[in-house]
């Protein structure tokens, strides 16, 4: 029996986001990114770090959306070109890079258990935002009826920021070691002119 998730996505002619939105999408967050890497400091060693991540979980992403549109859990409805999964993982991959520069900030700040009520937010206000998207956006996202899409939902959200955050850690090392780039700019500016 196919679910109604499959047959709202397939009724009619065959919808899909667009290459178009991808790349708006992207470019949205791309501009999110340079926003987050200023405010939040981060050495050009941490964004390569969160880029790292932002990869690693984009592939996770990709995983986990396959896995859900075979149980029925969801449908993103993708378009039979081939440079469309690439572009959708590239999107999703810079989506996801600002979310560890923030863990990172987060880390820095509070330690583990700030990175755990990071956790549990992120996996309470995930599956609303989905939801939302769907709803606004139904060739973008279709999910299925019931308690399991929503429970899937955030743990992804939860799988796709621990994965990046600790890839970024790999890469970049642990937070508290790091110093943070307008400090550090400043410091070393300081001290060129004392001499």
């Amino acid at each position: 029996m196919v679910s109604s998730a499959r047959s709202i996505a397939l009724a009619g002619r065959e919808r899909h986001i667009t290459r178009q939105q991808i790349i708006l999408w992207a470019c949205g967050y791309l501009i999110e990114l340079v926003g987050v890497v200023y405010f939040t400091r981060a050495t050009t060693k941490r964004v390569f770090g969160a880029l790292i991540g932002g990869a690693s979980a984009g592939l996770l992403g990709l995983g986990a959306i396959a896995l859900c549109e075979a149980l029925d859990w969801w449908r993103i409805p993708f378009a039979s070109t081939p440079y469309f999964l690439p572009l959708f993982y590239l999107g999703l991959s810079i989506s996801l890079t600002p979310i560890y520069l923030v863990t990172w900030r987060t880390a820095r700040r509070f330690g583990w258990r700030g990175l755990a009520v990071f956790l549990c937010v992120v996996a309470v206000i995930g599956p609303p935002r989905d939801y939302l998207i769907a709803a606004t956006f139904p060739k973008w996202m279709v999910f299925a009826p019931g308690v399991a899409p929503i429970l899937a939902d955030a743990v992804t959200y939860v799988a796709l920021v621990v994965l990046g955050h600790a890839v970024m850690l790999l890469v970049a090392g642990p937070a508290c070691k790091d110093e943070l780039a307008r400090t550090h700019a400043r410091t070393t500016l300081t001290s060129d002119t004392k001499d």
